[in-house]
């Protein structure tokens, strides 16, 4: 047999490219080919010893190959029929069917949709999947990768080597696919790219993965999708009945928690807890102190801890530091049969630029834009996804989707919305790009995130899921429905009532009659949305000091405060959202390398807080009045708007069914005896609540627990009642 036949016709150039792995087609070369003289084998498997082609099903040998160069080994075999490898590693035997012998993975019709931007058609193709394929277990791997010449898998399974396995391009969608025999879940894998013009990039993972490695390590890995999709879930009663638990009706109050600091193990360097940990520790806290929704901060997989997970580079796999990905459905369904419902922060804003993620994914800007005035966010050193194209649109409208429904995740807080709807976002003029119509919206923006709220309220066998926006500005209708014109969001966090509100607190009460307006301002824009009251992780950092560090006097005065802002924060319209360690009154700043200060729990006052806000919880979710008629105007009325100089507010909650309640709040540090309130309705009411209560850590000023009204008008109403309004405190009374 001359080189010729060996070759079995092979172009030497082709030869070239394979063994230097820049071959466009790999499939057209190796694997099994008919030719003049017969059936050939090639394959290509650098350092190999020796090789042996034998029958898939009966182990017959077929042939043996002869060593090219550079590990290309070719030879003839007896029969065309389906076979596997006998593979010598010098000592080392191994036997496996050639990937090269397996045609398409992906269907047509598939990569179309994809191609089309359907985000289902994302998870359906993209990522590391485990499959079986003619009888042979294996992996499926797939990635958009447009612009690459060559994409190779590779990974342990493969020594990490970029000629053993480049994938099969779809042209359609710029789809990369390959099937890889006898390789299982947990194997770590990234992709190696070649540029156009044919440099080598940083090895790259895969942007659809569902599970990775634990950083600082930066591989992806194929995780058990099975146990993840096929999750025995025991969480139907919650899944049935949460649309009604999540609705502008409902009591909505929730922890946000960063999952890797809220209780760290110092016996064990300071390590967080597990999925599995949280379950049996964060669960039940959070359920005994009265909270609805557990609210992470983002938990998919991000390089820097630093970040606090709002740098993700990985939007479909929950971060690995806490375990598997099947370890957090199994964390959800525990919460979800706890009654407690679960909220991610998820971050479609921006991405970072690590080497090993999306930035110039496959040599271009595929997933950023190019040009840096659209493409590079100068706040935060981070890129900015480019959602005008249908694919990078797709994929992140699928992420959003994949935590909903993989996961059974209730709602998604979409961070940093008001970064993505304006091209001059912190930008200074002439830095940025107007739109087509010469203004400052992001339309590209603005159509993903109705696009988003559409899908999500449309997903197929998933309902009542939430989508909640934090949004700083003035922009209208986030919470109005898309088919009237909105942005289609559930709710919006109210930051101007949390700016204006704090800014209040922190002044000395003497000074308080000058800022009155701070804590009735809100009011006035109320209803113009469905919010929630966020007091945030992002108000006790970088040097913003804790809640109660931002509160103004001696050490009892400020938890006094404290406590009288917080009931005035759940009586006030709006759903409730509070930072952990914000319940017990933390002394120090958020600092995601240590715990919140649970031992201050031992201090009386601190108690006090922690069990004050247990109670505002449970008042809140039982009392009707104060969750009913949240995003309505007939909810609420001010009884006392204008008291500036006594520093004094009394405003009117109700169900619109006959339930009524009353909050009075002296933000001053002197008891206010026989401060007359006008009151909606004559007879007795009960004190359901006073934030200075001796339990609390007050010093027990109130009215005994019951008044009654008297005839006597006052603020508009014929009754009144004659009130002990105890010093910077808050109470609470219910009609009976």
């Amino acid at each position: 047999m001359n080189d010729r036949d060996l070759t079995g016709g092979l172009n030497p150039l082709d030869i070239d490219a394979l063994v230097e792995a820049r071959h466009p087609d790999p499939f057209s070369q190796l694997g099994l080919h008919q030719t003049d003289a017969g059936p050939v084998v090639r394959v290509l498997l650098p350092n190999a010893a020796g090789v042996t082609i034998v029958a898939r099903d009966d182990g017959r040998a077929l042939g043996a190959l002869t060593h090219i160069r550079h590990g290309l080994f070719i030879g003839h075999v007896k029969e065309a029929v389906p076979y596997r490898l006998r593979i010598d590693w010098h000592g080392t035997p191994q036997e496996i069917e050639d990937t090269y012998s397996f045609g398409n993975v992906l269907s047509d019709e598939a990569l179309t949709r994809l191609s089309q931007g359907d985000p289902y058609a994302v998870l359906e193709c993209l990522g590391s999947r485990p499959v079986t394929i003619d009888g042979v277990p294996g992996v499926r791997f797939a990635v958009w990768a447009p612009n690459a010449r060559r994409v190779s898998v590779v990974g342990d399974f493969n020594a990490w080597d970029g000629r053993r396995h480049p994938m099969r391009l779809r042209h359609q969608a710029g789809v990369w696919e390959l099937f890889v025999p006898r390789v299982a879940a947990g194997a770590r894998y990234k992709y190696e790219m070649l540029t156009r013009d044919g440099h080598p990039l940083p090895l790259k993972a895969d942007p659809c993965a569902m599970q990775t490695e634990r950083p600082p390590a930066t591989g992806s890995v194929v995780a058990h999708v099975d146990e993840v999709e096929q999750f025995p879930w025991t969480d139907h009663a919650w899944m049935h009945s949460r649309g009604g638990r999540q609705t502008a009706k409902s009591p909505v109050s929730i922890y946000e928690v960063h999952a890797e600091s809220w209780l760290r193990i110092a016996e064990e360097g300071h390590r967080g807890l597990s999925w599995t940990e949280m379950g049996e520790r964060l669960i039940p806290y959070a359920k005994s102190m009265g909270f609805t929704h557990l609210e992470f901060m983002p938990v998919a997989e991000h390089p820097f801890g630093g970040s606090w997970g709002y740098q993700p580079l990985a939007q479909f796999a929950p971060s690995a530091r806490f375990g598997k990905p099947e370890e957090f459905a199994a964390f959800v369904n525990r919460a979800h049969e706890a009654g407690l419902g679960i909220i991610l922060d998820w971050v479609p804003a921006h991405f970072p630029n690590d080497a090993h993620g999306l930035i110039e994914f496959d040599g271009t800007p595929l997933y950023e834009h190019a040009d840096p005035r659209e493409g590079y966010h100068q706040d935060w050193n981070t890129m900015i996804y480019n959602l005008g194209r249908n694919e990078v649109s797709a994929f992140l409208v699928a992420s959003g989707l994949a935590w909903l429904k993989r996961y059974h995740v209730d709602g998604l807080r979409v961070d940093a919305v008001a970064s993505m709807l304006y091209r001059d976002y912190s930008r200074a003029a002439g830095k940025w790009v107007p739109n087509v119509h010469g203004g400052r919206e992001n339309l590209e923006s603005i159509a993903f995130l109705k696009r988003l709220n559409h899908e999500v309220r449309h997903m197929p066998d998933v309902h009542g899921a939430i989508t909640i926006a934090e949004e700083s500005t003035a922009w209208p209708g986030v919470t109005a429905p898309l088919d009237q014109g909105g942005l289609g969001f559930d709710f919006k966090w109210n930051m101007g009532w949390m700016h204006d509100t704090l800014h209040y607190m922190h002044e000395d009460p003497v000074y308080r009659r000058y800022h009155h307006h701070n804590m009735t301002f809100g009011m006035v824009y109320a209803y113009s949305e469905r919010f929630v009251l966020p007091l945030s992780h992002d108000e006790v950092v970088h040097g913003k000091g804790s809640l109660l560090g931002k509160m103004p006097g001696d050490r009892w005065q400020k938890f006094a405060n404290l406590r009288a802002y917080l009931a005035f924060m759940w009586t006030h319209p709006g759903k409730k959202l509070l930072f952990m360690g914000g319940e017990f009154g933390q002394l120090a700043e958020f600092n995601h390398d240590q715990s919140p200060h649970w031992h201050l729990l031992d201090d009386p006052l601190h108690h006090g807080t922690q069990m004050l806000v247990r109670d505002l919880n449970h008042l809140y979710d039982s009392e009707p009045a104060l969750h009913v008629l949240d995003s309505e105007p007939g909810g609420f009325e001010w009884l006392i708007g204008d008291d500036s100089g006594n520093s004094v507010f009394a405003f009117r909650r109700v169900d619109g069914a006959g339930r009524e309640v009353v909050a009075v709040c002296n933000f001053t540090p002197v008891p206010r005896l026989g401060y007359r309130v006008g009151m909606p309705r004559g007879g007795r009411w009960s004190e359901v609540l006073n934030t200075d209560a001796g339990v609390y850590g007050g010093s027990n000023v109130g009215n005994g627990g019951l008044i009654h009204t008297e005839d006597v008008a006052s603020h508009g109403k014929p009754q009144s009642a004659s009130l002990v309004l105890p010093p910077l405190a808050t109470i609470v009374l219910r009609a009976d």
